[in-house]
């Protein structure tokens, strides 16, 4: 694992997994970031290999959905041409199943008793949406017991870091007002801090996952540790990295 910066889930032990960062912005994992889409492919591969030593990477185009692909054979690793999905399932050894982010949740899923794992890409509009219902809905149609998976959230934008405005919280129902802590007027207009790790544990609760752990890490606050989307932004850069989390059968 030299080189790279690898978080693990102490609840995945024994299920080969990693959070990936950016290493001090030297890994940049994303097709849509900025540099070389060979150089992105190798790097993502090198990744792989450092998860489970021969296997093939299986990511797919991530567009906010909350679509769900079974992985049976896995497709090439290149900018084009990808499933389009934001998660993806698997009771196939051999294959890495990978989620890129910039601020939104990964979640590395796993029951191993029954050899059957997920990965999700769950930023807001997915959450809604249903990325993590379908998710736990597809891994149980593989063989998965809902009571038996174990569900780690890796680093995500922190509540202190996602001011939002009521635009954005009016997509959310009134069960989640817990999950929206008031935070100092803008222009005379009304602010939040949106909890997104928080949701996204309450949707994995809800959807019957049995156990549930974050690793608590702020993309947007942790500068060295992570590739932000909101950060960029805020700093009117034109483009931005992303990060990698990886998981595999034993």
């Amino acid at each position: 694992m030299a080189g790279f910066a690898i978080e693990t889930a102490p609840l995945l032990a024994g299920v080969p997994h990693g959070f990936f960062g950016s290493a001090g912005g030297a890994h940049q994992f994303g097709f849509g970031g900025p540099g070389d889409a060979g150089a992105i492919t190798r790097l993502r591969a090198a990744a792989a290999a450092a998860i489970r030593p021969g296997a093939v990477l299986a990511a797919p185009h991530q567009v906010h959905s909350s679509e769900v692909v079974v992985v049976d054979e896995p497709w090439p690793d290149e900018a084009a041409g990808r499933p389009v999905a934001d998660a993806v399932v698997t009771r196939r050894r051999g294959v890495v199943l990978g989620i890129l982010t910039a601020d939104c949740a990964p979640v590395l899923l796993a029951d191993p008793e029954a050899g059957v794992i997920g990965a999700a890409h769950a930023g807001w509009r997915g959450a809604v949406g249903g990325v993590i219902a379908n998710t736990v809905a597809a891994m149980e149609a593989l063989g998965a017991s809902r009571a038996r998976i174990r569900a780690a959230i890796g680093p995500t934008i922190a509540q202190p870091s996602y001011e939002v405005d009521a635009p954005f919280r009016a997509h959310f129902g009134p069960e989640a007002a817990r999950f929206f802590a008031p935070a100092p007027q803008r222009e005379g207009m009304a602010r939040w801090l949106f909890d997104l790790p928080g949701f996204v544990g309450a949707e994995l609760v809800a959807a019957g996952v049995g156990t549930v752990d974050d690793l608590a890490r702020d993309t947007f606050a942790e500068v060295a540790r992570y590739h932000s989307h909101r950060r960029a932004s805020q700093a009117g850069a034109a483009n931005y990295g992303r990060q990698i989390s990886m998981i595999a059968l034993p």
